[in-house]
């Protein structure tokens, strides 16, 4: 089939084009070395799942390399294998991945074997059930593990009946009822070619990417239904406190605070201020609760990029008798960002670092594949990579502390540890 395209783009050497199928592809050129990473993203994920079928992607990912109706598991990984290429399935909140990389003269063949399992995978009965098992011992090991528990009623509280509050893996419950049919029901939904970008990196102009997309799934039509449409729940604060005695060595504390979106105008700032309150060893959370009082095993924070509602998440690991001092510490550290403007130099530092780690996250060729793929699928487009670097660089002290003082309120908070130390919490 020969594919009309809509006119392409070019920016900062990432090449897009839209097939008229609906397929986007971005493509990097990048020859000094000899190797193509690829990345196809699919706008689904846990986002996309009922509450009572979670884990429905993951399941779905862990056997559609293991089966088309061609090849069995064993032929396929044989076809990876002996060209030391590399392929697998993936999904997150947001997106459903599947990842290849290999040396250029093999690529088509890798590509040819990708749209199979991308199309036609069979969902073999005998490896469903494996996988099944394998990923309800990961849910139970994860109720054995302080910083997932303690993350888990996190969720819980903050998003409740949001697919956020799920992780990925699903529930026991949820995963133990999943059946071949829910596979195929999900990928028949939206594994289609107007929900796929492909993005590629490396040694490949983007001519003979083109021709190699429109070659092997130039014949893949859209179906004519539309895409379902989500409606999920508004998400609005109502902090409250979890704590779960657990028989270990620390205690976990945990504060979370629902912010925004990646398309919010406060995004940039949130960024900056996670950098300077808890990455890596220079942060504020570091250096004040660890180096200067001798708090905390770990402590940190993070702030996911999210299509919906994020998180920002400040946490210990301590020892049990401090439980009570590190919610105090950590509760304070995020108070000073309400109350205290950053100084100059301590924005500068903060932005240096996010940018300067920015920029070693685009240096091989997987890094970015992914990268540009993922932006694309949060809807942002490849013209995000400046906007972001841009964005960042003008973040003022005044818009930090407006930002803190917007979302950095009230805090849910989540605890675990021993039950002498956790029960005055409640």
């Amino acid at each position: 089939m020969t594919q009309t395209l809509i006119p392409s783009t070019t920016i900062r050497n990432v090449h897009r084009t839209v097939l008229d199928n609906g397929i986007v592809l971005l493509v990097t050129e990048n020859p000094a070395a000899d190797i193509i990473a690829t990345r196809l993203f699919l706008r689904t994920g846990s986002r996309w799942e009922p509450q009572e079928k979670s884990g429905l992607s993951h399941l779905l990912a862990t056997v559609l390399t293991k089966g088309t109706n061609q090849l069995s598991s064993l032929e396929i990984a044989e076809q990876i294998e002996s060209v030391g290429a590399k392929l697998n399935a993936d999904t997150s909140t947001d997106y459903f991945l599947i990842s290849l990389k290999t040396v250029a003269s093999d690529f088509e063949n890798i590509l040819n074997l990708t749209a199979q399992l991308l199309r036609f995978p069979s969902f073999p009965e005998d490896e469903i059930e494996l996988e099944r098992r394998i990923t309800i011992q990961g849910i139970r090991s994860q109720r054995e593990q302080p910083f997932s528990v303690a993350f888990e009623q996190l969720r819980h509280q903050m998003y409740q009946h949001h697919p956020y509050a799920l992780s990925t893996l699903g529930t026991e419950a949820s995963v133990s009822q999943l059946s071949r049919a829910d596979l195929q029901e999900f990928h028949q939904t939206y594994f289609r070619p107007d929900n796929l970008i492909i993005s590629i990196a490396g040694r490949i102009t983007p001519e003979a990417a083109m021709e190699q997309i429109e070659r092997v799934f130039g014949d893949w039509i859209a179906p004519q239904t539309s895409l379902p449409t989500l409606s999920l729940p508004t998400l609005t604060p109502h902090p409250q406190s979890a704590i779960t005695p657990q028989e270990t060595q620390q205690s976990v504390v945990m504060l979370g605070y629902l912010t925004s979106s990646v398309n919010h105008e406060d995004y940039s700032a949130l960024k900056v201020l996670n950098t300077y309150l808890g990455n890596g060893l220079s942060s504020r959370l570091f250096v004040e609760l660890r180096e200067k009082r001798g708090l905390a095993y770990d402590v940190s924070a993070f702030f996911p990029t999210r299509l919906d509602q994020s998180q920002f998440v400040v946490y210990m690991g301590t020892a049990p008798e401090n439980t009570d001092i590190a919610i105090e510490g950590l509760r304070t550290e995020v108070e000073r960002l309400v109350n205290i403007p950053l100084t100059p130099d301590d924005l500068q530092v903060a932005k240096n670092k996010l940018l300067g780690q920015y920029a070693l996250g685009k240096q091989t060729n997987s890094q970015l594949a992914q990268i540009y793929g993922w932006y694309e699928c949060l809807g942002l487009g490849i013209e995000f990579d400046t906007e972001f670097q841009t964005n960042i660089a003008g973040v003022t002290s005044a818009e930090a502390l407006r930002v803190a003082n917007h979302y950095f309120i009230e805090p849910y908070l989540s605890v675990v540890g021993p039950e002498a130390f956790v029960s005055s919490q409640s």
